[in-house]
């Protein structure tokens, strides 16, 4: 296959992998010929440039600004993105003819662009949807159904799925959304599309190796370490995390590791600071393969989501922890299946998000049972190299090219 991916998190080498780039480089390694096209904010990036990553050809665009920027030049970087985007690749890709168009949402601002390509290549499109959006910053307050910026963004999302020729869900719990709030939506066009990884070969880290880490971070080698990485923002329903440390704070033996950025973190790290909680340590950054080294010498993983989620999401940090084998405890909102998927498979537990008590009467077992920890671990490990190998996502695409050659 010849495929053209348009995304806008496609991180360079230096600073660590994600699904995006573990996808690209599969289908390179299967033999299909990538072109991975960018959009990349003007504050990060000088000029529109090609360059080689990963052994692939990626065309970095320089766009409008989109985050931590005023109003207004939000929506004039969402209206210009479409042309800056197809006027790069008819400049730098004017030779190639491609067979697949393949996309992601977020962002939901690349529809002109994705519908253009179709025409031009006489290709079919394929959406790997990541997340549901705007609904999720409606469900947690960021804005209303009356906000513009809300209006043009569900315009642009129901725009994008009539656009795509096949639509990827991460879950069962996705598809049966799709379908219930968007009618003219047809089953047929809806199929699993899991968020995969490559898949490193396990190799547990050992005592030796586990206490020589924690020594480096003042970690003592005899605590459970319960770790958050990722993004502190309102997705992630802050609040409950606060009053979970909260009230482990006297907890002997219990270590909390923080390390991300986001909208809430100041906000929470401030409320660790007044309070003197001794048994939280805190990263805003760390190198990718220092947070990997620190993560494998952890006992669990922890995720939390916003209790006001009425559409069903999966958590991309989930991967991390179930790499290194490490059980998960979850506070999450009703009407994610992503509880189900852990109680199915076994490595973790669950609760609603703000429900204290139940939270402690499961958190308590993975902190005293040693044997539970390692159990459910083996049993995210195992479930991580039979469902989430990009593999997976790979073989899917080639099926659905099949697929819409046979239709031809």
């Amino acid at each position: 296959m010849k495929i053209l991916f348009i995304t806008q998190d496609y991180p360079t080498a230096s600073k660590g992998s994600n699904i995006y780039t573990d996808l690209s480089e599969a289908l390179l390694k299967k033999g299909h010929k990538v072109k991975v096209v960018v959009s990349e904010e003007k504050k990060n990036i000088i000029k529109t440039k090609l360059n080689n990553e990963r052994g692939l050809e990626v065309l970095r665009v320089k766009t409008g600004n989109i985050y931590e920027v005023n109003l207004f030049e939000k929506a004039i970087s969402f209206l210009r993105v479409g042309n800056q985007l197809i006027k790069s690749i008819n400049k730098y890709f004017k030779e190639y003819q491609f067979d697949l168009i393949l996309f992601h949402t977020p962002p939901v601002t690349f529809n002109k662009t994705i519908k253009w390509a179709m025409n031009k290549y006489k290709a079919p499109s394929y959406l790997m949807m990541k997340d549901i959006f705007p609904q999720n910053g409606l469900d947690i307050g960021i804005y209303s159904k009356h906000n513009p910026m809300y209006i043009y963004f569900k315009k642009q999302e129901q725009k994008l799925y009539k656009t795509a020729t096949k639509i990827g869900c991460m879950s069962e719990g996705n598809i049966k959304y799709l379908l219930k709030e968007n009618k003219y939506l047809k089953k047929n066009k809806l199929e699993i599309f899991p968020n995969t990884v490559f898949v490193k070969d396990f190799d547990k880290t050992t005592i030796e190796e586990k206490q020589k880490i924690r020594k480096k971070y003042n970690i003592d080698k005899k605590d459970v370490v319960a770790i958050f990485g990722g993004n502190f923002g309102k997705p992630q329903g802050i609040d409950f995390l606060i009053k979970i440390i909260d009230f482990y704070k006297n907890r002997e033996g219990l270590k909390f590791l923080l390390i991300g950025r986001g909208t809430e973190k100041k906000r929470l790290f401030n409320y660790i600071d007044e309070n003197k909680i001794n048994n939280v340590i805190k990263y805003d950054y760390m190198p990718r393969n220092d947070y990997e080294n620190l993560l494998s010498s952890c006992d669990i993983g922890l995720i939390f989501l916003d209790s006001r989620f009425t559409i069903p999401n999966f958590p991309s940090k989930t991967l991390s922890y179930l790499e290194c084998a490490l059980p998960i405890m979850a506070a999450i909102d009703k009407n994610t299946d992503y509880g189900r998927i852990i109680e199915k498979a076994q490595f973790g537990y669950y609760v609603i998000s703000g429900d204290i008590n139940k939270f402690d009467k499961k958190f308590t077992e993975l902190l005293t049972n040693k044997k539970l920890r390692i159990e459910m671990g083996k049993k995210g490990r195992n479930y991580l190299e039979k469902e989430c190998n990009v593999e997976k996502s790979v073989k899917i695409l080639e099926d659905f090219m099949k697929r819409s050659k046979k239709n031809v």
